[in-house]
């Protein structure tokens, strides 16, 4: 009788490590429109190794614009202006920069060009950021689109003017 049942705990356990690999972390937000704007989308964060693969769209532009796009530090629209989602999501103490450099926070994401039909999308890997637990995770964070172009160099924002669209990044 062992035999019978070690052989079945054997496949049973094959079984188990056979099975199929668990759902990547994944998170997304809504953006819906500051007071007085119409700019309006969504993003998706989805972990990839140790990179993050973040993909944004956003709709109501002004066409052919260049918009700041910041992952910041509070998961909280309710202010009307996302003023309420303070600064830019800096956990490592880094000063504003390109999100191409090392040295950046790690909100600073690539801008959004808008198309002549008032439409942008960003398609692109981040590191420093998270989906999963941990200091640099992105989850209960807010996002926001901005009026203006983001210079890259202004200290601590990149002057990239009004807060046109926020969104909070809940899991999923």
């Amino acid at each position: 009788m062992r035999p019978i049942f070690a052989a079945t705990a054997a496949v049973a356990l094959l079984g188990a490590c056979a099975s199929t690999p668990p759902e990547p972390l994944r998170a997304t937000a809504q953006l819906q429109a500051t007071k007085g704007n119409k700019t309006f989308g969504e993003a998706t964060f989805e972990q990839v190794g140790d990179k993050v693969h973040v993909v944004v769209y956003v709709q109501g532009l002004k066409p052919g614009q260049e918009h700041g796009l910041h992952i910041h530090e509070v998961g909280d629209c309710s202010s009307g202006d996302g003023m309420s989602t303070k600064g830019h999501f800096n956990p490592f103490g880094k000063p504003h920069g390109n999100p191409s450099s090392g040295e950046r926070h790690a909100g600073d994401l690539p801008a959004l060009k808008a198309a002549k039909n008032g439409r942008a999308k960003v398609d692109v890997m981040m590191d420093i950021i998270t989906v999963a637990p941990g200091p640099a995770s992105v989850i209960g964070r807010g996002l926001i689109v901005h009026a203006d172009p983001d210079d890259y160099k202004t200290q601590p924002t990149g002057n990239a003017g009004a807060r046109i669209a926020c969104g909070v990044i809940r899991p999923g």
